[in-house]
């Protein structure tokens, strides 16, 4: 059994899910992995059921009833680790976004360095995104800038989504109280953890955008970010988080 979960939140990602089981689990260093899926319609939760016999005890899922956010999905995720012996919960996308092979990088700056939170960071050593529009990056990377501005954080990327949390983070943040489900779910999750005093270490990723299936990035996702720090940080100052 692995010391690590890897939790990767899906709808509608049956072009890509099969790969990136088959990427996480042929790493060098083992891992398990929990796929929570919000009820896709293309059945990504049969692929997974699927695969389930070819990995015994490795491949878990969560098939929850509707869509309902990823900030959802992963306090859900997290709550099933937590159950569980898992010292080292990861977040990672199914569209390859995010390179498995950089879950190794994430593991040894919780498990040998002294990070508490491992953040795969796309601008922590200049702007390491490919196959974006130049609108999208320039939105990233200010949403990051506005993030720090506000919040105080030093930390590059603040909307990543490609992390490694030690047990104790999760267990100290309350997750029934995370409020947010888009990118502001991933600034609130980096937030409460500084808030608390915990080492967050950004490790220089490269990130690629999907080739495959849709984004689930929306007008209303940027809105709840923007409008979201804000609140964190009033929240904060009542000592309210």
């Amino acid at each position: 059994m692995s010391d690590g979960i890897v939790i990767i939140p899906t709808y509608n990602e049956i072009e890509n899910i099969e790969s990136i089981v088959r990427a996480v689990f042929s790493l060098r260093k083992s891992f398990d992995l929990l796929v929570v899926d919000d009820n896709s319609p293309d059945h990504t939760a049969n692929k997974i059921i699927a695969l389930q016999a070819e990995f015994p005890q490795r491949l878990f899922l969560e098939k929850r009833s509707k869509k309902s956010g990823l900030g959802t999905a992963y306090v859900h995720g997290f709550k099933w680790a937590l159950a569980r012996h898992y010292e080292f919960v990861f977040e990672m996308d199914a569209d390859f976004s995010h390179n498995p092979h950089d879950l190794e990088k994430l593991y040894d700056a919780c498990h040998f360095g002294n990070a508490d939170v491992a953040v795969g960071s796309r601008y922590v050593t200049g702007v390491n995104v490919v196959n974006w529009p130049l609108n999208r990056v320039l939105m990233s990377y200010f949403a990051s800038v506005y993030v720090k501005m506000i919040t105080g954080m030093q930390i590059h990327d603040a909307t990543a989504g490609f992390i490694c949390y030690k047990r104790k983070v999760l267990e100290t943040i309350k997750l029934d109280k995370i409020k947010f489900i888009g990118y502001a779910f991933q600034i609130e999750m980096k937030y409460r953890a500084y808030a608390k005093n915990f080492k967050i270490q950004e490790v220089p990723i490269i990130f690629t955008d999907r080739t495959k299936g849709q984004s689930k990035m929306s007008n209303a996702i940027i809105k709840e970010a923007v409008f979201g720090v804000i609140s964190l940080k009033i929240r904060k100052l009542f000592n309210r988080l």
